[in-house]
């Protein structure tokens, strides 16, 4: 009787390692709207640009980075976006103006995509054997939610003790000690013959002509636009727009005493919560068709953000929104990224999963500059809201068609 495969290896552990690092520092931005903006008297939409811009570099760089690790190696990629990463954040603590700030974002946004999902996913779903594939790669993006977790809190926490140069400067040698876990990362290339006998250009003829590719492609849009939006503008949304926190209260007990704070804690329920809802889409996702999967989770979304955004604000709304988005958050990562390696293969599965990222980061590019721009045409978030209501909801109906099955079974 064969040995059952482990769950749990070097590369799955390393990979959560880079994740979470990775995820925590890109998570905290949020928290410094606010800040660099009273600072410098900026705009709330320039320094959204700037995180809007560090989106787009994301999702352009996934595909590119994807296509780095299969030519170089995965650990070489991984490096070099970290240094990249570091780079930026040092840059970043030296801006003085919105161009500069969004010139150097370019960076960070690359460095992300060195460090993220893309490459690291594509490594640990090649690295897992068919039965764990599914759990792994929820199990990877749990780390990027348990991330979250510290991320926004610990920079608040920093900002307390010094200024936003400075906690950008710990963050950067805290991304570069993530070179450190590198050696333990070993991954072996899991491949049929006939996947290592395509061309990287084959497989993505083949993917670029089967609708069910370019459907995968326009669903994850709204999955960035929600996130991206959110995790840059909740904070401030809750700091202005949320009732007063009572004293005496729950949160009064706990510390939780400014709207402020609160903002903080909220990104933070969020990624608690959505450890929970990503291992639970991971163990659905090897059980039940992913495509419907996914179409449930943004059917949800949809009707979570249009009941909170319709209901007066306050505390405890604020808390059980983040629950439940949480829950919902990145659920949708590894159910997409195992669509893509269950139809088109595990060879080519970080350039073909980073393509499809890009329309992630293109909505979330839009999410974050569309909140930032119409918060100061209109004074709220409303409009930006209600967008996010509709793309949920096209990404809900358009995951339906989705041929679930192997391209070569499809092709014969």
């Amino acid at each position: 009787m064969p040995r059952a495969t482990p769950l749990f290896t070097p590369v799955l552990i390393v990979g959560c390692v880079i994740i979470m690092m990775s995820f925590a520092v890109r998570a905290s931005f949020g928290v410094f709207q606010i800040p660099i903006a009273e600072e410098f008297g900026w705009l709330r939409s320039e320094f959204s640009l700037a995180i809007a811009i560090q989106n787009l570099a994301w999702g352009i760089g996934q595909p590119i980075f994807g296509a780095v690790a299969e030519k170089i190696g995965d650990r070489k990629a991984i490096v070099l976006g970290a240094v990249v990463y570091a780079a930026g954040l040092v840059l970043s603590a030296g801006a003085t103006t919105p161009f500069q700030m969004q010139a150097y974002e370019w960076l960070v946004g690359f460095g992300i995509a060195g460090t993220g999902f893309g490459v690291v996913l594509a490594v640990v779903g090649r690295a897992s054997s068919d039965e764990n594939r599914s759990m792994s790669l929820a199990i990877v993006t749990a780390a990027g939610s348990a991330g979250q977790i510290v991320g926004a809190p610990t920079a608040e926490f920093l900002l307390t003790m010094m200024s936003w140069q400075m906690v950008f400067l710990v963050f950067a040698v805290s991304v570069l000690a993530l070179i450190l876990t590198l050696p333990l990362m070993r991954a072996p290339e899991v491949a049929s013959k006939a996947e290592l006998e395509e061309s990287l250009g084959q497989i993505l003829v083949k993917a670029f002509k089967d609708p069910s590719y370019t459907m995968i492609f326009l669903g994850f849009f709204s999955c960035g636009y929600q996130l991206a939006f959110i995790t840059a503008h909740f904070p401030a949304f809750v700091t202005e727009m949320c009732g007063p926190i009572m004293p005496g209260g729950v949160l009064h007990s706990v510390g939780v005493t400014t709207t402020s704070a609160l903002g903080a804690v909220a990104i933070s329920l969020i990624g608690a919560a959505n450890v929970a809802g990503t291992l639970f889409a991971g163990y659905l996702g090897k059980r039940y068709t992913k495509k419907y999967l996914l179409a449930g989770i943004y059917t949800a979304r949809t009707v979570v953000a249009a009941v909170f955004i319709l209901l007066p604000i306050t505390p405890l709304s604020v808390i059980i929104f983040s629950v439940v988005m949480g829950s919902l958050w990145l659920a949708t990562v590894p159910l997409t990224s195992g669509l893509v390696a269950h139809i088109y293969g595990l060879r080519y599965m970080g350039t073909l999963y980073g393509i499809v990222f890009l329309s992630h980061q293109i909505g979330g590019f839009l999410g974050v500059w569309l909140g930032g721009r119409m918060y100061d045409i209109y004074g709220d978030y409303t409009l930006v809201w209600w967008i996010g209501v509709g793309v949920g909801a096209f990404s809900a109906i358009v995951h339906l068609p989705i041929r679930e099955r192997p391209l070569a079974a499809a092709a014969a």
